[in-house]
């Protein structure tokens, strides 16, 4: 009984890393030798993001809430540098995007059909959704998963309680941990979570989905990696003045694996607190900038929508200068912070895009179809790039701040 909750005790405080990639490693070897075993164990991948979806909203809500609440006067949170290394690194990978897919063209054998979805008409339709996002009733954010309502009403009750008494500040720190508690318990069970996602996911696609577009795919995981390796280490380092790549690793291995694999932002939202608190970073800082960051912060979608729009573009034949290719990036940036506000994501944005070059909708549809069908890697690797890197951009934010107090 000693030695069994002695094991217990050794897998409860062992490496979470190692334990996940074990777990994806033993979910390919049982979808490779029994597909109806990996299915069958599909359930644990679908509790495991049920229950980080479940507890994600509360947990964003009440830490920003208490974040703001109790925090003191005339200290600083370091959010506007944040924001900015936000925004110009979703522009900078619309950039390398347009530049990877005028590099290594693309042309499409479209289908037809893209299930049902209806995409914006315009980035007007997309500011529209957004705002109405921000002052949804707060309960039916909670339970829809808006972040965007959920940031809103937590950043107001925060300052409405700034003036609260000590007492009730104090209730709201306690509840604040207490969540906490809840989400480092959850964290714990990613490895079966993730052995279950992937035996499920290697069992019902494999790579044949996938076998018809790699060209397509090699310039998304591409203009990904750039981002994730070249770029995104460039403007860290431009932060802290130190080489970047040991908090760059850090950063992919411990938040973009669990979000590769949960596909999901708003899931992997515990997990990137849990990784800034590993980091020792402001608290107050981090439970802002983290799920704000999943709403803004949105390099892999800006790529996926450019890139997608440039090969129904060269599929078209139709030919685009600078100018128009610029535009293009700042309209796929534009969208892609919007991406989280749009029913499906990144690839209902791609008609918008499209648009520009006088691209029909129902061409942009196909495409929006073939996004569809190669969604298995690219959307896991757009999620692995975005939720990693709002913990790279705020942890950069916080130790330049720091730097620069000390000068």
């Amino acid at each position: 009984m000693n030695q069994n909750r002695s094991l217990f005790a050794k897998l409860a405080d062992g490496s979470l890393v190692l334990q996940i990639i074990l777990g994806i490693i033993a979910g390919v070897v049982l979808a490779s030798f029994s597909p109806s075993s990996a299915e069958s164990v599909a359930f644990l991948g679908n509790l495991f993001v049920g229950a980080l979806k479940a507890i994600a909203p509360i947990l964003v809500f009440i830490l920003v809430a208490a974040s703001i609440a109790n925090q003191k006067k005339n200290t600083k949170t370091n959010m506007r540098p944040i924001v900015v290394l936000y925004l110009f690194g979703t522009f900078a990978a619309a950039i390398t995007a347009v530049s990877m897919s005028f590099l290594f063209p693309t042309t499409l054998v479209l289908v037809s059909g893209a299930q049902g979805a209806t995409p914006p008409e315009g980035i007007g339709e997309v500011l529209n959704t957004l705002l109405f996002k921000v002052v949804d009733n707060p309960v039916n954010a909670l339970m829809t998963g808006n972040y965007i309502g959920i940031l809103a009403w937590g950043i107001g009750l925060g300052i409405a309680l700034h003036h609260a008494s000590e007492n009730t500040k104090t209730v709201f720190a306690d509840v604040s941990h207490g969540v906490s508690q809840m989400v480092r318990f959850v964290i714990r069970l990613a490895p079966i979570g993730i052995f279950g996602l992937v035996a499920n996911t290697f069992a019902a696609t494999g790579f044949e989905a996938i076998a018809g577009y790699a060209q397509l795919l090699a310039v998304l995981l591409g203009s990904m990696l750039i981002i994730a390796l070249i770029v995104n280490p460039l403007i860290v380092w431009f932060k802290i003045r130190r080489n970047p790549y040991p908090l760059v690793l850090t950063c992919l291995r411990e938040s973009g694996v669990t979000a590769f694999f949960t596909r999901s932002s708003a899931a992997n939202i515990p997990v990137n607190m849990a990784l800034c608190e590993k980091l020792d970073l402001h608290e107050d800082t981090y439970s802002v900038s983290i799920p704000l960051g999943a709403t803004i912060n949105m390099a892999g979608a800006a790529i996926t929508i450019t890139v997608l729009t440039l090969a129904a573009v060269h599929t078209e034949g139709v030919q685009v200068d600078i100018l128009t290719a610029i535009l293009l990036s700042v309209v796929a940036a534009v969208s892609a912070c919007g991406a989280s506000g749009v029913a499906g994501g990144s690839l209902l944005l791609i008609p918008l895009a499209c648009s520009l070059f006088g691209i029909s909708n129902d061409v942009a549809m196909q495409v929006v179809a073939v996004g569809f069908i190669i969604g298995v890697i690219q959307d896991s690797a757009e999620t692995a790039l975005n939720s990693s890197t709002d913990v790279l951009f705020t942890a950069a934010a916080c130790e330049s701040a720091e730097r620069q107090a000390e000068i």
